[in-house]
């Protein structure tokens, strides 16, 4: 238990890290950080408040799908926000193309390797997690239908809100999913008739 839960702190942690590390990038982010950055542009609240806030109106919904958080999952919506304030805060903005490229990567290898070790730590799926899963069970899409429908509604709006769609997304989009098949394995706490963990679009993002 002691493992799981330190293994599911630094997770969180890491992931909003490596999240900041991709804003600071400025070739494109994730589209549920596309969302957040679009709200932050009108609002001005601050990107790790927005991504709390949106964590807490994906929980609502969980409710007529019948889902039910875990630890893990309200932690994942306290945490991950104001960790991903922390790396802002840390790492400067306005850097030139050869290093934000380089932030890029190294946030897309750490989101990776905190999803392993949060969903590995079997505490409950994060807020957007839980979403698509729960819609799939409710609904009997396939997962993928699913998990593409809700990322390109929150991808469109935050586009139109101004996020900073780009390269970046693509990659993301097109790297996570893989990077993440290797990881979540690999951090996996191994318990006696555990059940296996499925990765959504927080495994994928795309967290949250």
């Amino acid at each position: 238990m002691t493992r799981r839960v330190i293994q599911l702190l630094i997770g969180l942690f890491l992931y909003g890290i490596g999240i900041a590390l991709i804003v600071r990038a400025a070739i494109g982010v994730a589209p549920w950080d596309v969302l957040a950055q679009g709200i932050d542009n009108h609002t001005h609240l601050g990107f790790g408040l927005i991504t709390i806030l949106l964590s807490g109106v994906v929980l609502l919904l969980w409710i007529p799908i019948r889902q039910k958080p875990g630890a893990g999952t309200l932690l994942n919506a306290l945490l991950v926000g104001p960790s991903a304030d922390v790396g802002l805060w840390l790492i400067p903005a306005d850097l030139d193309l050869w290093a934000r490229i380089l932030l890029f990567a190294a946030g897309l290898l750490l989101i990776a390797v905190a999803t392993g070790l949060y969903i590995g730590a079997h505490f409950g799926p994060g807020p957007r997690d839980g979403l698509m899963t729960g819609l799939h069970q409710r609904t009997g899409w396939k997962i993928w239908i699913v998990r593409t429908g809700i990322e390109v509604m929150v991808l469109g709006i935050g586009w139109v809100l101004g996020g900073n769609v780009g390269i970046g997304t693509v990659l993301f989009a097109v790297l996570i999913g893989p990077l993440c098949q290797r990881t979540i394995p690999f951090f996996a706490v191994h318990r006696p008739a555990a059940v296996s963990p499925v990765p959504g679009p927080d495994a994928e993002r795309v967290a949250g």
